[in-house]
């Protein structure tokens, strides 16, 4: 009976789920039309979302277009860090040739995007009255063999317009790589309303004009916005000032790469004793100015000898040595009017004057030069001396790097300094547009030790200790030369004195 029972129960369990699946059946029997729809969609989007991954960027109708190009040339944005580069096909108005009449072929040249800017802005300062300098880089196989023109206009603010035609001058004895710097005179008349009027304001043009430089069919010119003045934004004392804010001023060459902290730190503590309570000190930052570097160099900065200028996007434009001569041309521009004399020497070169006379005493005997050049000592970067061997870390560049290289060359490398008044544009070891007078300066009046490539070394520079006054390493005949080491203690209490002892756990 207890079977029976079982067998009824599971019976009518069996025939309840039976039930529902049959009305599940019949229920998607009577859907099948939609569901056939629905499932054809969804096929057809993932098709359409799969081809899109072959298809180019342009065929998109919101894809930002950057340029416009002749119909020829098929604009394309590449991003340098995708792995992903799409680029797409040339247009069918491409011509390549052409079969005449009288059945000559003629060949086609299409021209596609640009090699070089025309011209790259830094930029610009009034240099009198009537007079400005402008810099800036321009494509050097332009300025090499093309003839490009530049013509300045000055628009007042009164609606007074001057123009002149600019008289460039490139700096940089041929060095340019793919840009060469360019500065720009533009020298009006004494007499010109628009310009010599300081009370309304005005703006420098500049009409840069390729002059068929890089193609003889077109005659590009780029208006360059120069400056800007607000009216009374300046007075014609300014240019004659007798007296500038700075006695010396330092214009320094770009800074890179991963500088010793140490070697700065001695250097500019160097400098600023040596040329005083009225110096200034412009540092041009082109990527070398880490933190540690940074952390050196702020003492200095807050006491107001030092202006650091941060000029590392100029790497985007290939021009020679971190664009080298258009840093120091912005530089004398810059402060043409604010300084005395300008030096122009590089961060491991250091000024020494082997006399008893006072630098303001020798910088005064030379008033009657514009420029002056100042002969180099080039140092050993390894050797030093055996009694410094055991606390080597603890000293100086300067204070045991003591021996001089004495080979005898045709020509040793100068530095120079200049009064910036009389410059029109400058160079690294000289300039070739001054008016004035020129003095070489003879190593028993001022000279300079050069301790080359210790700026970029973070590690102990000394690598041989001798105790020999004279030794030939190399090939290379050096003497021992002490003059440096001897004023180390009194650079080091000037430091002390100045600044405290901020700086005194800085490394290598």
């Amino acid at each position: 009976m207890v079977k029976s029972q079982r067998e009824k129960e599971k019976a009518k369990a069996t025939g309840k789920d039976g039930g529902e699946k049959k009305v599940l059946v019949r229920l998607i029997w009577n859907c099948a039309t939609e569901l056939k729809l629905i499932l054809t969609a969804l096929l057809l989007l993932c098709s359409v979302a799969t081809l899109l991954q072959f298809v180019p960027p342009r065929f998109f109708p919101f894809y930002p277009q950057i340029n416009t190009l002749p119909s020829c040339v098929t604009s394309s944005v590449v991003d340098m860090n995708s792995t992903a580069i799409h680029i797409p096909l040339p247009t069918a108005t491409t011509l390549l040739e052409e079969v005449l009449d009288n059945g000559v072929v003629k060949r086609s040249f299409n021209p596609v995007g640009t090699a070089a800017y025309n011209f790259i802005l830094m930029s610009a300062y009034r240099g009198g009255p009537n007079t400005f300098a402008v810099m800036g880089l321009s494509s050097k196989s332009l300025h090499v063999f093309g003839h490009p023109v530049y013509t300045c206009e000055y628009r007042s603010n009164s609606n007074r317009v001057a123009s002149v035609r600019g008289h460039k001058i490139l700096p940089d004895w041929g060095y340019g790589r793919v840009y060469t710097t360019v500065v720009i005179n533009c020298t009006f008349p004494d007499d010109t309303p628009a310009v010599v009027d300081s009370s309304t304001g005005g703006r420098l043009l500049v009409h840069a004009s390729v002059n068929g430089g890089f193609d003889t069919e077109i005659k590009t010119v780029d208006t360059i916005l120069a400056l800007d003045e607000p009216p009374a934004s300046w007075t014609a004392s300014q240019f004659t000032n007798s007296s500038p804010k700075y006695n010396y001023l330092y214009c320094g060459s770009p800074l890179y790469g991963s500088l010793s902290p140490q070697r700065v730190r001695e250097w500019i503590a160097f400098h600023v004793r040596l040329f005083g309570e009225r110096a200034h000190f412009v540092i041009h930052d082109a990527g070398g100015v880490h933190e540690a570097v940074l952390e050196v160099l702020k003492p200095w900065m807050e006491l107001g000898y030092v202006t650091l200028q941060d000029i590392r996007e100029q790497e985007r434009f290939d021009a020679y040595y971190h664009n080298q001569f258009l840093v120091v041309n912005d530089c004398l521009h810059r402060y043409r009017f604010e300084a005395k004399w300008m030096f122009f020497f590089d961060i491991d070169e250091f000024i020494y004057l082997p006399g008893v006379d006072s630098f303001a005493s020798v910088m005064d005997s030379l008033m009657e030069y514009s420029m002056f050049t100042i002969e180099q000592i080039p140092m050993s970067n390894q050797l030093c001396l055996v009694e410094d061997a055991r606390k080597a870390n603890k000293k100086w560049g300067f204070e045991k790097l003591v021996y001089k290289n004495t080979k005898r060359v045709t020509r040793k490398d100068r530095k120079y300094a200049v009064q910036p008044r009389n410059v029109f544009a400058t160079g690294v070891h000289i300039s070739q547009n001054y008016q004035g007078n020129y003095r070489y300066i003879t190593s028993d009046l001022m000279k300079y030790f050069h301790y080359h490539g210790t700026i970029a070394q973070r590690r102990e520079p000394c690598r041989r200790f001798i105790n020999d006054t004279s030794i030939v390493v190399d090939g290379i005949p050096y003497v021992r030369d002490t003059n440096m080491k001897s004023v180390t203690a009194l650079v080091k209490s000037f430091e002390l004195d100045v600044i405290g002892s901020r700086l005194q756990s800085t490394r290598q």
